[in-house]
């Protein structure tokens, strides 16, 4: 009688997930915060910034690597992401875009905050004096062709997995995480070949923000579509049950939408 009231107790009566105790909350936001110090140490020239910033964002990485590991045994080898489960993920994921879209909304509005009524100390106007902006039509143009191409291929990757073709699939991921590179290779080298850079004035200081900061978010989706395309090989991700891929292949054309109004704002008209 004792040992069934111990089992019965340990039964599951409800569909949802009570996760575990785990660290790595703790240690993604400390790592964030350290991030946020070290790039502004390193802004301001600061002794070791660079390391703190290097140092930190390696540690986030490897939060990040395992937290999504937890993420997925719980999920693929525990069972705990039962419909209900799955319903209230795809409401937080929503409200993290919901939330990134106010991120960025932050600096389109100091883009054009400074744009749109220049000020005395730059000249009264836009772009400032000396500044030789990039041709929108040569590097930025055919990196907005790449990410809408992805965007294509992602989908195709969904509809693929959706109707329960897995080599199709495959493909559709192998080709949105390539054009992804490619699409990071060539802002390094935009940022190489322009003639401005982050200190000069209230244009780099924009520019390279808004553009960094949508780099890092491709940086990162490209690693989330890396692990599905990982998952599906290792058919971890199936026609009913593939929530992760999802959640990539949302982010992703959140990162297209956000560049479309980069490219038109900031590389077309902010640079005319």
């Amino acid at each position: 009688m004792i040992l069934l009231s111990k089992v019965s107790k340990t039964l599951q009566r409800h569909p949802f997930h009570l996760v575990d105790p785990s660290p790595w909350p703790f240690v993604a936001a400390f790592s964030a915060f350290s991030c946020a110090i070290g790039a502004t140490m390193y802004m301001h020239a600061y002794k070791q910034g660079s390391f703190v910033l290097f140092t930190s964002f390696i540690m986030l990485l490897l939060t990040m690597f395992v937290w999504w590991r937890d993420v997925i045994r719980e999920s693929t080898f525990e069972g705990h992401h039962t419909g209900i489960v799955q319903q209230g993920l795809r409401y937080g994921v929503l409200l993290f875009i919901v939330s990134e879209i106010l991120f960025f909304f932050a600096f389109f509005w100091a883009f054009f905050h400074s744009s749109l009524a220049p000020t005395v100390e730059i000249g009264s106007i836009w772009p400032p004096n000396g500044i030789t902006v990039l041709n929108p039509w040569e590097v930025p143009f055919l990196n907005t062709l790449i990410l809408l191409l992805s965007g294509c291929t992602v989908t195709w990757a969904h509809h693929a997995m959706v109707s329960n073709q897995r080599t199709e699939g495959l493909l559709g991921l192998l080709f949105t995480v390539i054009l992804a590179i490619v699409f990071t290779s060539l802002q390094v080298f935009e940022y190489n070949m322009a003639d401005f850079r982050l200190s000069d004035g209230i244009y780099g200081s924009t520019f390279y923000i808004a553009t960094g900061f949508h780099g890092f978010h491709v940086f990162i989706g490209t690693i989330f579509l890396i692990v599905c395309t990982i998952r599906l090989f290792q058919y971890q991700l199936t026609q009913q049950h593939h929530f992760g891929f999802e959640a990539a292949a949302w982010y992703w054309h959140f990162v297209d939408v956000v560049w479309l109004f980069l490219f038109v704002s900031i590389y077309w008209w902010g640079g005319s």
